[in-house]
């Protein structure tokens, strides 16, 4: 096949190859930067406060981060097989590929590789996303039409909506409730962090439990549709088979740290408040004890020096009855 003008035929553009995910940058690159502003305020927090606050400043970005990314990852159940398969309908002529199938929350990727990737006077080397609900049809239209390699039509196929394997309404609604959960998650990591900052540190920890525990939930909901019965996708004599992707055990592990910080902010709270007073650098004495705290005292004497003020405090004033002269 030849080139015209800059594009090969049936395609109205050159082919689409796997496209950087701005969106997973910019969360990153956000978090980042807000983790390079603390440490160089980092220098002036005194002694060995500065290790435990630093730790915790990443742990909580850490865990933002996480929450945040995973919600927009394409990585959640993901698949990769090589196969020798029909590179054009209405043609006999065979390609050896490489076909990925990546499912997140919002829809899905089909990836085609050739190995090697220039073959029959092209460049083998595809990613097309496919958007759950009315966009999905939308967009294999619109892959019809400029004429997509078989392979990623047949793999998109199995999921659309009128398809009798029924796989796009058990991943829609599980990426949709996965991702409320996941949305809650955030907010509630927010709210634990403005507790634990004010500091409100049980409350706090109640907080971080139950972000551990959406997080964990968004695992199960999207577990629902994962563990269903779906087609086979067999590409020539091979199959394409899927598992649990880069997303889910992130989110996996983030939401089990969450669950035993959450767990060791308890315990330490009722077993040594001291240490734990002293993770979140609060010194007892800085202050005064609350009860020396609500305490308010008036002058005993007149005095004209603020020097020879003397404090009492009100509980120790009396009652005393005042005779009209």
């Amino acid at each position: 096949m030849t080139l015209w003008n800059g594009s090969f035929p049936f395609y109205p553009g050159p082919s689409a190859s796997f496209p950087f995910d701005t969106t997973r940058a910019t969360i990153v690159s956000i978090f980042l930067s807000m983790l390079v502003t603390f440490i160089i305020i980092l220098p002036g927090i005194r002694g060995r406060r500065r290790l435990f606050w630093f730790l915790w400043v990443v742990m909580g970005l850490f865990v933002g981060a996480v929450v945040l990314t995973v919600q927009f990852s394409r990585d959640w159940e993901r698949g990769w097989v090589a196969a020798n398969v029909s590179y054009k309908s209405f043609s006999a002529a065979l390609v050896t590929v490489g076909v990925g199938l990546h499912v997140g929350l919002a829809g899905l990727n089909v990836t085609l590789l050739g190995a090697p990737v220039r073959q029959l006077n092209e460049t083998i080397d595809y990613n097309e996303h496919f958007a759950w609900g009315a966009d999905y049809e939308q967009s294999y239209g619109a892959g019809l039409q400029k004429g997509l390699p078989t392979p990623i039509l047949y793999v998109a196929e199995k999921f659309r909506a009128r398809s009798p394997c029924g796989a796009q309404q058990q991943y829609r609604s599980a990426g949709r409730y996965a991702s409320i959960a996941l949305w809650m998650a955030f907010c509630t990591w927010l709210i634990s962090l403005l507790l634990f900052s004010m500091p409100i540190l049980l409350y706090g920890a109640y907080l971080l439990l139950l972000t551990a525990t959406l997080m964990l939930f968004s695992l199960l909901f999207f577990s629902t549709a994962r563990n269903t019965a779906k087609c086979p996708i067999q590409l020539g004599t091979a199959a394409l088979k899927t598992g649990y992707g880069a997303a889910f055990w992130l989110t996996l592990a983030t939401g089990l740290l969450c669950l035993l910080l959450g767990l060791a902010i308890l315990i330490l709270n009722s077993k040594q408040p001291e240490k734990l007073k002293l993770v979140f650098s609060l010194e007892q004495g800085a202050g005064g004890s609350e009860a020396e705290q609500g305490k308010c005292y008036l002058p005993a004497e007149p005095s004209c020096s603020l020097h020879d003020v003397l404090m009492v405090p009100l509980a120790d004033l009396h009652e005393v009855t005042a005779t009209k002269l």
